[in-house]
């Protein structure tokens, strides 16, 4: 049996370490901090790393990358998460020094979604992913996701990541806690996307993504709205929850169907070094 854990107050990282349980995650309480384990998709930064119960005070600085070495030995990365919810940050300058990044994401929620004004494009068809042809296409599509990125990760490394993460998300559909859903045009899979079950009659997204070469179509649009109808109904969803980066137009995007700011979600990451 699973050990409890404390339950996050932020409830971006609520359902972040929910929806990492579900998927084989381990969660394990520290006192001031909770470890978070991804034991087989080690380069996963956000499923190996410390949720800080506090942010962090000025002077906390090794304290911390101690921690964070000794929950996690071999990860190259070091990822903390604040469980904050109006993006208090603490000794980020400290960290910021040290090479972290700061990330403050939107967490955006609604009670339902609403349909989009833009019409479905003709030949989509909105669906769940049923079978390994299916999750085969769903990798393709994060692989084709990252390439187009500005910076994208590299190619192989970010395979293995992805490949990794839907393999996880897949254990918990057939589980029957949530499901990954796409659209597809003439057998491809052109955008996707999760719905998961993280308690208490709240359901979180996961990756909403679309092919570069069919973005500004209103797919994501619409696939957002159909997950969020297919959780009502299935998961029994009253609370929809999405993250998203408010430097990107996602945000804008869940806002017009039904999605409205609740908080901030912060964290502070430093990426592999190079070489």
């Amino acid at each position: 049996m699973t050990p409890p854990f404390r339950t996050p107050h932020a409830l971006g990282y609520r359902t972040d370490l929910a929806l990492r349980r579900l998927a084989g995650a381990q969660v394990e309480d520290r006192g001031d901090f909770t470890v978070v384990r991804t034991p087989d998709n080690p380069t996963f930064w956000w499923g190996n790393f410390l949720l800080l119960h506090a942010p962090p005070a000025p002077g906390s600085l090794e304290r911390w990358l101690a921690r964070f070495r000794e929950a996690h030995p071999t990860a190259r990365h070091v990822t903390f998460g604040l469980d904050t919810v109006g993006g208090e940050a603490g000794a980020a300058e400290e960290f910021g020094a040290a090479g972290f990044r700061l990330t403050r994401d939107t967490v955006l929620t609604a009670p339902a979604t609403t349909a989009p004004d833009r019409p479905l494009p003709s030949g989509v068809t909105l669906r769940l992913l049923e079978n390994d042809a299916d999750w085969d296409a769903a990798l393709e599509l994060r692989v084709a996701v990252n390439a187009a990125d500005p910076h994208p990760l590299e190619a192989e490394g970010y395979r293995t990541f992805a490949a990794g993460r839907l393999a996880g998300l897949r254990r918990a559909q057939e589980a029957g806690h949530g499901a990954c859903l796409g659209a597809f045009v003439d057998g491809q899979m052109v955008s996707g996307l999760g719905v998961y079950d993280a308690g208490g009659g709240v359901t979180r997204y996961q990756n909403v993504e679309t092919h570069p070469a069919q973005r500004s179509r209103g797919l994501a649009g619409h696939l957002v709205h159909f997950a969020g109808e297919w959780a009502r109904h299935h998961l029994g969803a009253r609370t929809l929850v999405i993250v998203a980066d408010p430097e990107y137009h996602a945000q804008r995007l869940y806002e017009r169907v039904g999605f409205r700011p609740s908080e901030l979600q912060t964290g502070l990451e430093r990426p592999p070094a190079e070489g």
